[in-house]
């Protein structure tokens, strides 16, 4: 039986139909070049959408898809691009699971969630050449960064595109970008002529500023390992590090065989032996090898390493991983150590070296940073080790950068009291967080505003001072809520109190307790006083000066005298079964003019911090200040007839 032309003709074109569908659904196919990239003289960023399909689990309200897209960077100008950022504002709570040839800018790990938008910077090839220097060869102009990740809510054929890309390199501009069709959005980005990038034509980017910096410095290169110094610095007048934890994240398989002046805080060469180095370094010793991770977290040696042949003998190490602000101490706001790293076929040559990605540096109770990507710049420089006066260049040096974020949630809080108001207001409920479980929900409220406090109860543990506190309400005529608030849950409080205001000055008390387990070595502590710190006079028993941020001189730095720079732990008391342990403690009255500052307002605003930090960290504030309500003239005839039924309450706790 034969078949008819019209059967022919059908089949011929559901054939090319699916040939069709099938071509256009490739996720390996690059994007068709928008025309507008042609029009483009500068930078052209594109964001293209390629596919999406729901995945599990099913939910009608908030249903996962996958998405695949890509982002194109393409150099138009007349000179390179050197280590490009881009700025992706993703818009359906992005999870992104995986990105070809870029890493994430704030050193983050893959799978993460991007909702609020994440910076991409270029991997393994961050530069991108101009046409005039390639004759126009578009792999050296252009990077194509494929993304898979996971989006919610936007199912197809809608397209979830995000809400803006941006190039964020210094000195280039970028307008609003606009969508093509229904699944691209572009821009095209030119340089700023109010804005200096450095000499056109520079081998390597300028150093950057930032709150901290990291060097990464190949001192020695061989075939097959390096030597690298790591050196940590701090420039920001209020920011510190203790106990500090940096880490990396390796991407070509390599491997750390030796360090000096830092360590692993684990030893493990397991990843090794299991994997392609064991194969490949068959006569090397790997119960010698210090991290096979490909994300290893290196630590600061104790001082008494300092003079050790084996893991120290290097300028500024050893430290317990403490690094000061320079308002503090210059000598001590930076860190270095050496590490001895190991490579992997095909990069066996000495200039085939590759800085890891992805830094990442913590401390205990301290700033959060967010660290950029390593950036190639000139070589450093360093004495010669044969006492000749000339200097010796690295190898090859890379620029870390990293900022400080204060985190959604503090660490530390401040309560306030004065000489006119017999009430502490104390810290905030929950300013430390730690009341998101259901299990804390029920047995104390998250809302309900901190009880007021008598003075005895600041040296009191939250959870000893219920029957104190209730009865200092019930004497106020105050109102008890039940369930009773939750408490702070901070490691650290600061009471600031204001103790004196007379016509040619005023006093205040500082008082820091620790409640946490952790002593604190060389601690400070720096409070904002917009209106009256120009006339601070002095700290009697802590250091203090006034330092200028930002060029405004509103804020006083306080630190331990020498010899009484430890903010001890909190410990057990005299007799631990019966009395309450005791949070350490530091105090110091400081004293102001007001011939510097005429007109203050001492009492209702002026005399109290709008910002106070620890080691770095901004503190949670109380939302109310202390008012004047009348017992000014009274407060020592109350304390008498309070005191006595405070005390016998007190004993009976």
């Amino acid at each position: 039986m034969g078949l008819t032309p019209n059967f022919i003709s059908w089949i011929l074109l559901l054939s090319l139909f699916t040939a069709i569908q099938l071509t256009s659904s490739q996720p390996n196919a690059p994007p068709p070049r928008s025309p507008d990239s042609d029009l483009c003289n500068g930078v052209f960023v594109s964001y293209t959408y390629s596919t999406g399909t729901k995945i599990k689990p099913n939910d009608t309200k908030n249903q996962p898809y996958r998405f695949e897209s890509e982002i194109t960077v393409l150099n138009n100008g007349r000179d390179e691009l050197k280590s490009w950022r881009v700025f992706v504002e993703f818009a359906h709570r992005e999870i992104l699971v995986s990105a070809t040839n870029a890493v994430l800018s704030d050193g983050s790990s893959l799978p993460v969630s991007v909702e609020n938008g994440t910076i991409f910077a270029g991997f393994p090839s961050a530069d991108l050449k101009s046409a005039i220097m390639t004759a126009g060869d578009v792999s050296q102009m252009q990077a194509r960064v494929k993304l898979v990740g996971t989006q919610f809510g936007v199912a197809p054929p809608n397209v979830p595109l995000p809400k803006n890309i941006t190039l964020v390199n210094d000195g280039w501009s970028c307008p609003k970008p606009t969508q093509q069709g229904r699944n691209v959005l572009q821009v095209c980005c030119t340089l700023n002529s109010n804005i200096t990038t450095g000499n056109i034509g520079e081998k390597f980017l300028p150093r950057q500023e930032g709150d901290l910096t990291i060097m990464y410095d190949v001192t020695k290169a061989y075939q097959s390992n390096y030597l690298a110094q790591v050196t940590i610095e701090n420039h920001n007048l209020l920011g510190r590090l203790d106990n500090w934890n940096l880490s990396f994240l390796w991407m070509k398989d390599e491997f750390i065989f030796t360090t000096k002046g830092a360590y692993p805080s684990v030893v493990d060469s397991s990843d090794c032996i299991n994997g392609p180095q064991a194969k490949y370094y068959k006569d090397l010793d790997f119960s010698h090898v210090l991290s096979c991770a490909r994300r290893p977290h290196i630590i600061d040696l104790p001082l008494t390493k300092y003079n050790d042949t084996d893991f120290g003998r290097i300028p500024y190490c050893c430290r317990n991983g403490t690094i000061l602000p320079r308002s503090m101490d210059p000598e001590k706001s930076k860190s270095v150590f050496q590490i001895q790293v190991y490579k992997m076929p095909p990069d066996l040559n000495m200039s085939a070296i590759t800085p890891p990605q992805s830094w990442q540096i913590k401390g205990n109770l301290n700033p959060d940073y967010k660290c950029g990507p390593p950036v190639r710049v000139s070589s450093s420089q360093f004495p010669d080790p044969s006492g000749l006066p000339s200097n010796r260049s690295a190898f090859a040096s890379w620029q870390v950068v990293c900022n400080i974020t204060q985190p959604t949630t503090p660490k530390c809080c401040v309560s306030f009291s004065s000489y006119f108001n017999d009430s502490i207001i104390p810290c905030n409920t929950c300013a430390c967080g730690g009341c998101t479980s259901d299990r804390v929900a029920r047995t104390c409220s998250t809302t309900s505003p901190a009880l007021l406090l008598p003075s005895q109860a600041l040296l009191i543990p939250f959870e000893n001072r219920t029957k104190l506190t209730t009865a200092w309400a019930e004497l106020k005529h105050r109102k008890v809520p039940d369930p009773l608030p939750c408490g702070d849950n901070c490691g650290v409080s600061i009471n600031w109190h204001l103790a004196t205001d007379y016509r040619g000055g005023w006093t205040a008390r500082v008082t820091l307790f620790n409640w946490g387990e952790t002593d604190f070595v060389d601690w400070f502590t720096a409070v904002e006083l917009r209106n009256a710190a120009p006339g601070f006079e002095k700290a009697y028993s802590f250091n203090g000066t006034t330092i200028a941020i930002n060029g405004k001189n509103t804020t006083v730095l306080m630190e331990g005298l020498p010899g009484l720079n430890y903010l001890l732990a909190e410990r057990d008391g005299k007799n631990p079964n019966k009395d309450f342990r005791l949070p350490g403690k530091q105090q110091s009255v400081i004293s102001f003019t007001k011939k510097l500052t005429p007109g203050l307002k001492v009492g209702s605003r002026d005399g109290f911090p709008t910002k106070v930090l620890f080691n770095g960290q901004e503190c949670s504030l109380p939302s109310v200040l202390p008012t004047n309500n009348g017992h000014k003239k009274h407060v020592s005839t109350f304390l008498l007839m309070a005191t006595p039924f405070l005390a016998l309450l007190f004993l009976r706790i």
